[in-house]
């Protein structure tokens, strides 16, 4: 059968033929923005980009003529025929499977484009199911099997973006994830090699690296595997007695900060029911399980980072770190805004030879640098971590397991392992990310063992210096791992009882682990017995070092009197636990974690997002060839917006064809208050008619960016 979407050409076409500003005012009820690129409007990017984002916008503008025309050739291209308004490929209808979830706007959206496609003479079978109910297709399937052809698909960013560059080979490439839709993608070689830029960090300057942004945005369009729709503007809601945290990007099932701020107002303690469209929708396992939003939120509270993204600007701030130093290679553009990293630059930053630089899975050893690279290496950036003094005495697992420096080692020896053939847990999905993680990872180092310091040597940075430091915590991608909740599972995946990832689950006709609930639990009990009765030890000849076997004895009867009272394998160090799962009800329930060593209003302090309200006066009416200076204030609460406080006022115009004319900076001239100047020469480019001056202001308190357009007339 024809697949049109396995077509680059058809799939870039895909947006011209969706209007979304429908979508945004009739489908979502004004509750949203027009999305087109991969960044997000909550990012620090997405200001310092507006041309090139406002030039793609203006390009790929709702346009169903220039869509039919295109995909029409690339359709008769293939061998389709059209015939009395229908599509049809060897004799038989082009039928298009559209994967539609029900639970939310995705329906109508999803009968919106299969609409459109309607129109233009495809057939569309139109799928309708839930997030539970798809995820089978679109994630398990091999994309190759047609389960489906277009999926009206979300992405939650739970966190205001520093750095939206990896973005394009998180979503573009199979670097992203190693399920098998994602192992599917092939990005053309040119769009490949930018990404790889970026997503390795592969720059000197920030010029160099918005130029690669500015190349990777027009490439993306014309890859389109991913269409964006919309960014979401809308609401979360609670009862007037509760308080929570919410992230300006990820809202309150996204933010990291909900459970240490969930509370009522006129009581200590007490019950609270929280409602999602969904929960439990794929299997629970730190590795390589679920990644929905929906059961992301309680993930979150069951474990901790070392770090946190402040919810206003996404700058990380510390909760299990005591303090970082970075150092950065002299010339590369690194600022540090918060006092708890120490940032300074080098001439030279050399790897010393005792650092780990690589795996060795046959043996289970870690390589050095020494061992591993033939001659001297130098790197972009180290970093330089410390824990406070007595953490391993304060921070404990759920099941009553001390955390120790066994569960830090097993952390960095897992970036490592699974994609190693040799590795007797060997994932085949989890090469690409791997194949970009070593491509820049040059060693890391334990240098005191309490108070843990660790120090990484790497050429991958970031702009921003609080990113960059790394801490190995054992809070892995999908949830916290401490080292023997982690082994049961390990036993099953290395004897294809089940895995960890679907990927490979798929491919051996096995399930995929989950933690919580399930057929995998049964299974995870029975290799708990045997790592008893072994006293085994993962990558023994490693974790041995730092494992006794009376410790791993402790923990296994720990972990064994855990599952006896709840039934599931999953503990963190989170301010609650799980305590029961219930998928058939979809039900979770979690309870405060009593031994959760800090006091309940550490993050009381995010209320109100600083965010500056705009507004633009001047003349309405400018002579083309004149100078015209219009007035920018920002304030926010009434108060006037410190110049000290924004990042950047930046200004477009917008002539009367629609296209961006001139992009620059306004000067500002007091606390709340800018000028945005249209020299002569700009004014002097314009054709008569109405135009638009759009402000677009980013806030160092809220990164946010936000715009305000004013229009007037050339004459």
């Amino acid at each position: 059968t024809l697949n049109p979407f396995g077509n680059a050409k058809i799939r870039e076409a895909m947006n011209w033929l969706i209007d979304r500003d429908y979508i945004c005012q009739e489908i979502v009820g004004g509750l949203a923005v027009p999305r087109y690129v991969d960044v997000q409007l909550a990012s620090a990017d997405y200001g310092d980009l507006a041309d090139v984002i406002a030039a793609t916008e203006i390009k790929y503008a709702y346009n169903p003529e220039k869509a039919a025309e295109q995909i029409t050739a690339e359709m008769e291209g293939l061998g389709a025929v059209l015939t009395d308004g229908k599509w049809t490929y060897n004799g038989e209808p082009v039928v298009v499977t559209a994967l539609i979830r029900v639970e939310d706007e995705r329906l109508e959206i999803g009968d919106y484009v299969s609409n459109q496609l309607e129109d233009l003479g495809f057939e569309v079978f139109r799928d309708y199911k839930t997030s539970a109910e798809a995820s089978a297709c679109w994630i398990s399937s091999d994309p190759a099997d047609g389960c489906f052809s277009f999926y009206t698909g979300g992405w939650v960013s739970t966190v205001i973006s520093r750095d939206e560059a990896s973005n394009f080979g998180d979503y573009y490439t199979p670097r992203g994830w190693g399920i098998p839709l994602w192992q599917a993608y092939s990005p053309s070689e040119e769009f490949d090699a930018v990404v790889e830029k970026l997503y390795t960090s592969d720059f000197t300057t920030v010029e160099e690296r918005r130029e690669l942004m500015a190349q990777v945005i027009p490439l993306s369009m014309e890859d389109s595997v991913r269409v964006w729709l919309k960014d979401d503007t809308g609401y979360a809601a609670w009862v007037k007695e509760a308080s929570i945290s919410s992230d300006l990007s990820g809202s309150v099932y996204g933010s990291a900060l909900w459970p240490y701020t969930a509370r009522f107002k006129d009581q200590i303690g007490g019950s609270m029911t929280i409602a999602e469209p969904s929960i439990m929708t794929q299997a629970w396992n730190p590795l390589a399980g679920s990644n929905w939003v929906y059961d992301m939120m309680p993930i979150r509270g069951t474990g901790e980072s070392a770090t946190y993204n402040d919810p206003f600007t996404g700058l990380n701030l510390p909760n299990r770190v005591e303090k970082a130093v970075v150092t950065m290679k002299t010339g590369l553009t690194v600022g540090a805004t918060l006092d708890w990293v120490t940032l300074d630059f080098a001439d030279e930053i050399v790897v010393p030879d005792d650092a780990w630089a690589d795996w060795d899975a046959e043996n289970q050893v870690f390589i050095t640098a020494g061992e591993k690279f033939t001659e001297t290496q130098t790197v972009n950036r180290r970093t330089v971590t410390y824990y406070p003094e007595g953490m391993f005495d304060t921070v404990t697992w759920h099941d009553g397991s001390p955390l120790d420096l066994g569960d830090f080692v097993m952390y960095i020896i897992q970036q490592f392992d699974r994609a190693k053939e040799a590795s007797p847990y060997y994932d085949e999905g989890q090469v690409p990310g791997f194949n970009s993680f070593i491509s820049t990872h040059k060693g890391v180092r334990i240098i005191s063992e309490d108070p843990l310091v660790i120090e990484t040597y790497d050429d991958y940075w970031l702009l921003d210096a609080e990113e960059m430091v790394d801490t190995w915590w054992p809070y892995y991608g999908y949830g916290p791992g401490a080292w023997h909740a982690l082994t049961p599972g390990m036993m099953a995946d290395r004897d294809l009882e089940a895995a960890w990832s679907d990927d490979k689950a798929v491919a051996n006709e096995i399930e995929q682990l989950s933690l919580i609930a399930g057929p995998t639990i049964e299974i995870m009990a029975n290799k708990l017995v045997s790592a008893t009765e072994e006293a085994f030890i993962p990558y023994a000849p490693t974790l041995g070092n730092y494992i006794t076997a009376e410790e791993a004895a402790t923990r296994y009867a720990n972990l064994q009197e855990w599952f006896r009272r709840r039934g599931h394998f999953w503990v963190g160090t989170g301010p609650f636990y799980l305590e029961r799962a219930f998928p058939v009800e979809g039900t979770l329930i979690l309870q405060r974690y009593n031994a959760y060593p800090d006091s309940a209003d550490k993050w009381a302090g995010f209320a109100e997002p600083p965010l500056p309200v705009i507004e633009i006066d001047g003349e309405d009416m400018v002579g083309i060839g004149d100078e015209a200076v219009y007035d920018v204030y920002a304030t926010f609460q009434d108060a006037p917006y410190a110049v000290a406080d924004m990042k950047m006022v930046k200004f477009l115009v917008f002539d009367a064809t629609g296209e961006l004319a001139y992009v620059g900076e306004a000067e500002g001239v007091e606390d709340g208050y800018w000028q945005a100047t249209l020299s002569a020469d700009v004014t002097g480019a314009l054709e008569a008619g109405a135009n638009q001056l759009v402000i677009v202001a980013v806030s160092n308190r809220a990164v946010i960016p936000v715009s305000e357009t004013f229009e007037f007339v050339t004459q």
